[in-house]
């Protein structure tokens, strides 16, 4: 492989031990050998460094022995929501990490943090530099609820509020109000159930999580002992799955309030369904209907089904959420497409903190690049985006924010072979050679970005885990990014 000569000195604050990892991973046409005959070394560019985007590698760099695959993401740490999504207390998920780490240390795959595809680079510059380019970048925005009162301090959407127990630089001075007994969670899937769990679960559990500094504290000092969590539809509708309800069930200190009502008649009717489902609807009405023996907590969490969410309340000061309104529905249809429509009945809950967690959402991130407003996802088919040759994306943004870790596997993958099939039939041409990440430096350089390397990364990864160490957990996050530059830049 040849390298990339750097044409720019490097200054100070563009740091030598990135430059040095850039010559090193990163090849140039500028200087291909007099007289080879060799093919151009195909390019690739990948927007996201969470999941999609390193599942979308690995594929790429397994499959095809001499494509050279950047990665770019817009904090100068990797791995997007395994990092800052994934709960703390569920370990065992982040595994995933140690594979993602592997693709990133081969000599054919890039990896550039701290740079915001959009603003710091464009699209367009990135398809003059790449012969294709992947856009994985997840889903960073939230659905709203569209309801009065959904401005007022103590409303939060779930994914800030994982943000900020989990690390995130935008959330860290989120500071939810957590002085109030009672919290409300809108949405009945799997991260309104961690959401919940995390909010219950004793200290001394956080304590050996990486749940960040700050957000441990805060849960230290708080009131919260009562949480509902509120779906629209009923018992046989709950998104969540039966992993996270079984964690909720047996979570130390906590007892499950069903109303043993919700579930009169599901007997029979999950006679029928899928097992999955029929199992999870098992273990609610045995929750429901058999209180733990001797089982008493001072503090419990329910599942309201059948109401819909109508106004955010305000403190008398209006200055902070006080309490929601909440519709009464009934389910028209049966099973999965049950539908929840109003009876004209309303309750109120007084509360202090309300996450919503209905759904997060995708959002465009370059004019260039064609975008479903309606379904928020860029247009594509396997992977490829429609009237864009040579652009492919993967992940949520490709087909919305659903799925568990293996699921964006599977699709990264179907991208990868999409981005292959097509080199391979010369509809992606790979004939005229491209610069890759050599034509970007200078550009980012130019433009005051400082880039991240894996290298760069591994070194925040050590100051972490170290911190960790010093107080029994297995890290410390860093959650500003300007000590995140410091010490990748040592």
């Amino acid at each position: 492989m040849s390298t990339c000569i750097l044409r720019a000195p490097v200054s100070k604050g563009f740091s030598l031990q990135f430059a040095t990892t850039f010559a090193k991973k990163t090849s140039c046409y500028g200087v291909q050998r007099l007289g080879s005959t060799a093919a151009p070394q195909p390019q690739v560019c990948i927007v996201g460094g969470g999941p999609a985007g390193f599942y979308t590698a690995q594929h790429l760099l397994r499959s095809h022995k001499g494509v050279q695959v950047d990665v770019f993401e817009k904090l100068p740490v990797p791995f997007g929501l395994v990092r800052f999504g994934v709960a703390p207390d569920h370990p065992e998920v982040k595994n995933v990490i140690n594979t993602f780490t592997q693709t990133a240390r081969q000599d054919r795959c890039g990896f550039y943090g701290n740079v915001t595809v959009g603003s710091d680079v464009t699209v367009e510059e990135l398809k003059q530099a790449y012969h294709a380019v992947i856009l994985s970048y997840g889903a960073e925005g939230s659905r709203s609820l569209g309801i009065p009162g959904e401005e007022l301090s103590g409303v939060h959407s779930a994914k800030d509020f994982v943000g900020w127990y989990n690390g995130v630089p935008g959330n860290k001075d989120l500071k939810p109000d957590l002085s109030a007994e009672t919290a409300v969670i809108l949405g009945q899937g799997n991260v309104a159930l961690d959401v919940a769990r995390i909010l219950l679960s004793p200290l001394e559990l956080l304590k050996k999580t990486d749940i960040t500094a700050g957000s441990l504290e805060a849960i230290a000092d708080s009131r919260v002992r009562r949480v509902l969590i509120v779906g629209r539809r009923g018992p046989l509708q709950v998104a969540c799955t039966i992993k996270e309800l079984r964690e909720m069930i047996n979570l130390p200190g906590t007892q499950p309030a069903l109303d043993p009502r919700d579930f009169q008649g599901l007997r029979e009717a999950v006679q029928d369904v899928p097992r999955p489902r029929k199992r999870l609807t098992e273990l609610l009405m045995k929750a429901a209907l058999e209180k733990a023996a001797g089982k008493e907590a001072e503090r419990e969490w329910s599942l309201r089904f059948l109401r819909s969410p109508t106004h955010i309340l305000p403190s008398p000061d209006r200055s902070r959420a006080a309490g929601i309104r909440l519709a009464v529905t009934r389910l028209e249809g049966s099973g999965e497409h049950a539908r929840a429509v109003l009876t004209g009945e309303v309750e109120e809950v007084e509360c202090g903190l309300i996450v919503s967690s209905i759904g997060y959402q995708s959002l465009p991130i370059d004019p260039t690049v064609p975008f479903d407003l309606r379904q928020a996802i860029i247009p594509n088919r396997m992977g490829r985006v429609q009237q864009a040759p040579g652009l492919y994306c993967s992940g949520w943004v490709k087909r919305g924010p659903a799925g568990v870790i293996a699921t964006t596997m599977n699709d990264s993958f179907d991208t990868a072979r999409s981005v292959l099939e097509d080199m391979e039939s010369g509809q992606l041409d790979t004939s005229t050679p491209r610069a890759g990440a050599c034509t970007l430096h200078a550009l980012l350089k130019q433009r005051g970005v400082t880039p991240v390397s894996f290298a760069g990364w591994e070194k925040i990864d050590a100051v972490e885990t170290a911190r960790g160490r010093e107080v029994g957990k297995p890290r410390e996050k860093l959650v500003d990014v300007r000590d995140m530059l410091k010490v990748a830049s040592l």
